[in-house]
């Protein structure tokens, strides 16, 4: 399964970014193998749009579940259309690769 994380930095010791729209990376990482791919948010800078536009790339990646701090509704509905889990209220303290490990911890 593929799972996407907000992200403040390109690699899992990045802390987790509590804005979806708006940070500066995804990791897109597999459950199984847990490697990953580091994309730019393209959202990030933009003056609207940002949520969507970044619901949308997850999607194209083929991730299953979001782990971030919060999602605005526009990109909730749009992952909703791309029946994306959301796993939200996460810490900006947290380590990505921390979050992953909870998340499939408790699944």
């Amino acid at each position: 399964m593929k799972i996407a994380v907000s992200a403040t930095g390109g690699s899992l010791e990045s802390l987790v970014s509590e804005k979806f729209g708006r940070c500066a990376y995804f990791l897109i990482i597999d459950s199984d193998t847990m490697k990953f791919e580091a994309i730019s948010n393209l959202g990030e800078n933009m003056q609207s749009g940002a949520g969507p536009k970044a619901a949308e790339s997850i999607i194209k990646k083929g991730a299953k579940v979001v782990l971030t701090g919060s999602v605005g509704g526009n990109a909730e509905a749009v992952l909703k259309s791309g029946n994306v889990t959301m796993v939200t209220g996460i810490a900006g303290n947290l380590k990505v690769k921390d979050a992953v490990a909870q998340y499939l911890k408790s699944e």
